[in-house]
């Protein structure tokens, strides 16, 4: 049972971390392409919060907005399995320019094995300063694999007689069951502002046009939990290699006073088991989780570190409790999860760099970690995008921060962490 009043998660990981920040001298060839950064758009100030999906065939679509969170929507497609990438505004809509939020992107496959897959591009409408916003979420749907878009279609901008300002719409998507059969019905999670109130709505479609249901917290039952960790941002992800009849959610505690929380449904949704903190290996936020083809899971997410003793010697902000150490990958399985268990390993993906940092450290700029991930075809590789200041620099010498992507064959880290281990 969680009480916050003695926490005892504010331990430090103990499974190997894996940094491929930087390329250690005499590293074998084969190993290379790990530490190889791609560019998927440095061309302002500031970009920001990617979200990516792997096209039909074989291309990535990565979507991300023109600033932080807020911004027009740019798209960038990959022919090559993310080495490079292509400007790709083309096929964007002409909403797409009003964008209040990071936008997600997920694939939608019919359960019917005739209705072609479409894809669906999700934007919120929070508050932004002066801003003004409908409230609501905006979403457009692709029937030809993201060649073109309907405009965006705004839905549900109040509930109970107040406007909903929508965060992180939507945080995650689930393809929902029925007596233990796959449905067209689709969950989806956001968080509202202000109150940290996580919220599901339903998709499902009728005579094919998109229908979202009346959101409605799901974690009511948890509510002090939920308010008191400033709960949001929920991944969720479903056992059996994304075939199972469990769902597990991993949130964001944006207080960052305690560890992020895991909690369970065996029945779809409808209710969920009492949160438990998550190990320190996987504390952190905005967690997006893939399965690769030998049943494991690859878990990104932005590293809050609570450990007091490495937070004394490696905090930027002495007395704030935690620190980042950035762009974190977690290796482990699912019935990691299940049980409270660290996992395998982690993986520091790149450096994101504070100001007068001119080398990777420990410490890291915590403004990264939304990614898109894709699993090549081959099950191993997974091709992950996020956004960050990796080093380069705007005119005026201040850090670029702006989207980048990285291959990770699991084969090939497996190998490196061996070595790590038997060389201790």
């Amino acid at each position: 049972m969680i009480n916050f009043n003695n926490d005892y998660s504010a331990g430090n990981y103990t499974v190997p971390q894996l940094d491929l920040s930087r390329k250690p001298d005499a590293t074998d060839e084969k190993y290379s392409s790990l530490y190889e950064l791609s560019t998927v758009d440095d061309s302002l100030n500031y970009l920001g919060h990617p979200d990516s999906v792997l096209l039909k065939n074989g291309e990535i679509l990565t979507v991300f907005p023109s600033s932080h969170g807020k911004g027009a929507i740019r798209a960038r497609i990959s022919a090559d399995g993310g080495i490079s990438y292509r400007n790709a505004d083309e096929i964007m809509p002409e909403s797409w320019k009003n964008s209040l939020e990071t936008p997600t992107v997920y694939r939608l496959t019919f359960t019917d094995g005739k209705t072609p897959d479409k894809l669906v591009l999700i934007s919120g409408n929070p508050k932004w300063g002066d801003l003004p916003t409908p409230g609501g979420f905006n979403y457009s749907i692709s029937d030809d694999e993201g060649r073109t878009w309907t405009e965006f279609e705004l839905c549900h901008t109040h509930l109970n007689g107040k406007k909903l300002l929508c965060v992180v719409a939507m945080a995650s998507l689930t393809q929902l069951k029925e007596n233990g059969r796959f449905v067209d019905k689709w969950m989806a999670f956001f968080h509202g502002d202000p109150g940290f109130v996580n919220y599901k709505t339903i998709l499902s479609f009728e005579n094919g046009k998109p229908q979202w249901s009346t959101p409605e917290p799901y974690f009511t039952q948890y509510r002090e939990i939920e308010k008191t960790s400033n709960m949001c941002e929920v991944g969720c992800i479903r056992s059996g290699k994304g075939r199972g009849d469990e769902l597990c959610i991993i949130t964001r505690s944006n207080t960052k006073k305690c560890n992020s929380l895991i909690s369970f449904s065996r029945d779809e949704g409808r209710t969920w088991s009492e949160p438990v903190f998550a190990p320190a290996a996987l504390n952190g936020e905005r967690h997006k989780a893939v399965y690769l083809s030998d049943g494991r899971l690859f878990i990104t997410f932005r590293s809050i570190e609570r450990c007091p003793v490495k937070v004394e010697k490696y905090s930027e902000r002495k007395g704030r409790g935690w620190y980042s150490e950035g762009w974190i990958a977690w290796v482990g399985t699912y019935d990691d999860l299940r049980n409270g268990r660290e996992g395998q390993y982690r993986i520091k993906i790149a450096h994101t760099y504070l100001a007068g940092q001119t080398e990777p450290q420990t410490c890291a700029n915590s403004d990264v970690g939304y990614c898109g991930n894709v699993v090549l075809p081959d099950g191993k590789t997974v091709v992950t995008s996020t956004y960050g200041a990796f080093g380069k620099l705007n005119s005026d010498g201040t850090l670029k921060t702006y989207v980048a992507s990285k291959r990770i064959n699991i084969s090939l880290t497996d190998e490196l962490v061996e070595k790590m281990k038997n060389s201790r």
